[in-house]
């Protein structure tokens, strides 16, 4: 969802852009919001403009031709070749070893691979433009490479020609239908919507609906232990999706390794609010949201302090609320006596592909589109998150989907991926000029919030950073900076994973280990590079770290708390009502 650090490339100023992105800007605001045309036009401009720079690009680029000219004649003659230029590594588009082993189709990867790593450097590199504008351009113009492959296309896919002739057509007849069935669901589908049922197949875990405003329900799970740590924890889930990703399976479920650790958990499921909840603000998220779940937890479990845990914009909400805790209560009464971040973003300043749709006129359009519904659907979020992936969340699909005729997977992430909620309009729109254009939760007294000017140096508490190396959506460099903004004397440990936003969280043991992680306690203004290189890497799931870490913080063990009690009597099983609403 990269600039300068200190923020300013988030706030526009039509006085500081160059006189090319002006004209960009002036070409196409009105009817491209998200400025793609303006983008890519303020790109070819600028080269134009710079003949000198054009001349030595187009002479890189001769090179690389001139080696692969020589590439296709040994192909072509039958002749060994090393490929030229390779795919990138995560690359799965020409996995199928026909891309190599044939000469013909070798050379259209080629040439097509060739071209698009020479064109991506050269908007990457665009001389006259800001570095903002830079990114921006080759971010839309990889959109269009993309689109363009040759695996996009069946008379360029020998895999799928193959697949025609070896099912007599079947293929392309059931791709036929495939499309039709995405055509009535307006969207190019990953997961069939029938492929699971909540409570049944997913969010499984038993559990307790114990509290319930017009915001958020509160489950508490059941034990499974005789006896619990007396702290409970609290984990905010994002409410961009649904609460089960920390809840999918037996062997996937967060909730549940933490009740078979003695832990007693408790998680937010989010109401999917309609147009009547508009006016629903960011403050509300935090006073109906956090506040009373903390609040609920403890007087649940007799305990004045509870360990909180955020995800994602959850973890950005939980980092909101412990500054105006910290303000609100003072240090010693807080409620928290310490805190953990999944993949959160506090510091805006880099927040990675998404910075393409963060500016006035894209927000701005947005907004206009919220006034008119009361609120952001869901689907229009999920697109534009897949459009910052769009090879293996969209083209991979149009491929395996239309070209190859296959059916749809049944992978439960992809399926949470799509069961997607709304945004109240008044929330929305705060949460992104603040924090993503002006950046204003790392600025002193910048934010008032429930009454409290937010100062995330006011934290204390000790805390429990986890990032995810892959992650698109939150860069871990830039998860990384919560170090320099909380009090120096809160402890922190952080922790990169391997793999990406969701899978890098949704970790747990396996035998073999499938993934590995970095851990360590950086100091406060320590550079990222300085803590990597010391950091100590472990093989496995940094779940195994967690768990130790939070036992010797959470009290001493007790007799396991009832999943409901008389004082919070059970108002639905897990997983609740709110989680299935549409």
């Amino acid at each position: 969802m990269s600039g300068n650090s200190n923020g300013k490339h988030n706030s526009v100023d039509i006085r500081s852009e160059s006189p090319l992105e002006a004209l960009g800007s002036a070409v196409s605001k009105a009817v491209d919001p998200y400025g793609v045309t303006s983008s890519l036009l303020a790109a070819q401009m600028a080269w134009l403009m710079h003949p000198q720079e054009l001349a030595r690009a187009a002479s890189a680029l001769s090179g690389d031709l001139l080696a692969l000219q020589a590439h296709v004649m040994r192909r072509a003659l039958g002749m060994p070749s090393e490929d030229v230029i390779k795919p990138h590594a995560d690359d799965a588009r020409f996995a199928d070893p026909v891309w190599t082993e044939s000469a013909t189709w070798d050379i259209v990867k080629e040439w097509y691979i060739a071209l698009t790593h020479r064109l991506e450097d050269m908007f990457f590199e665009t001389p006259g433009l800001s570095d903002r504008e830079r990114r921006r351009s080759a971010f839309w113009l990889r959109k269009w490479l993309n689109m363009v492959a040759p695996t996009n296309f069946f008379w360029l896919n020998p895999v799928a020609m193959e697949r025609f002739v070896e099912t007599n057509g079947e293929s392309l007849r059931r791709g036929w239908e495939n499309f039709l069935r995405d055509l009535k669901a307006k969207n190019i589908l990953m997961v069939e919507p029938e492929a699971f049922t909540v409570g049944e197949d997913l969010a499984t875990t038993p559990g307790k609906v114990v509290f319930r405003n017009r915001l958020v329900e509160l489950i508490h799970y059941a034990p499974t232990t005789d006896k619990v740590r007396a702290m409970p924890i609290v984990i905010i889930t994002p409410w961009i999706n649904k609460f089960y990703i920390l809840d999918l399976t037996a062997k996937k479920s967060m909730v549940k390794h933490l009740t078979d650790q003695g832990f007693s958990v408790f998680i937010t499921s989010w109401k999917n609010p309609g147009a009547d909840m508009s006016g629903v603000r960011f403050d509300d998220y935090l006073l109906e949201g956090v506040n009373e779940v903390v609040r609920v937890a403890g007087e649940f479990c007799k305990q004045p302090k509870v360990h909180l845990v955020g995800y994602c914009i959850g973890g950005t909400l939980v980092s909101t609320y412990m500054a105006w805790a910290n303000q609100r209560f003072g240090r010693d009464n807080v409620p928290v006596a310490h805190w953990t971040l999944f993949t959160t973003l506090t510091d805006f300043a880099h927040p990675g592909d998404i910075d393409v749709f963060i500016d006035e006129a894209s927000i701005g359009a947005l907004e206009e589109s919220m006034a008119k519904k009361g609120y952001l659907d869901g689907g229009e979020m999920a697109s534009s998150f897949r459009l910052l992936r769009s090879n293996p969340l969209i083209w991979h699909y149009w491929e395996h989907s239309y070209l190859l005729g296959e059916p749809l997977p049944a992978f439960d992430v992809l399926f949470w991926n799509m069961d997607t909620t709304r945004m109240p309009q008044a929330m929305h729109a705060y949460y992104l000029r603040e924090f993503y254009l002006n950046n204003n939760l790392i600025k002193r007294d910048k934010l008032t919030i429930a009454g409290e000017a937010i100062d995330l140096d006011n934290i204390v508490q000790p805390l429990y950073a986890v990032t995810a190396e892959d992650d698109h959506i939150a860069p871990w460099k830039q998860c990384y900076r919560i170090r320099k903004y909380i009090n120096v004397e809160a402890p922190v440990r952080f922790v990169l994973s391997t793999s990406g936003h969701i899978l890098g969280i949704v970790n747990p043991p396996a035998n073999p280990p499938k993934r590995a992680y970095w851990i360590g306690e950086p100091a406060r203004n320590e550079h990222w590079e300085h803590w990597f290189e010391r950091a100590e890497k472990r093989s496995g799931t940094w779940w195994e770290d967690w768990t130790a870490w939070l036992g010797e913080r959470t009290g001493e063990l007790v007799e396991a708390y009832p999943a409901a009690n008389r004082k919070f009597p059970s108002l639905a099983g897990a997983p609740g009502t709110y989680v299935l609403e549409k």
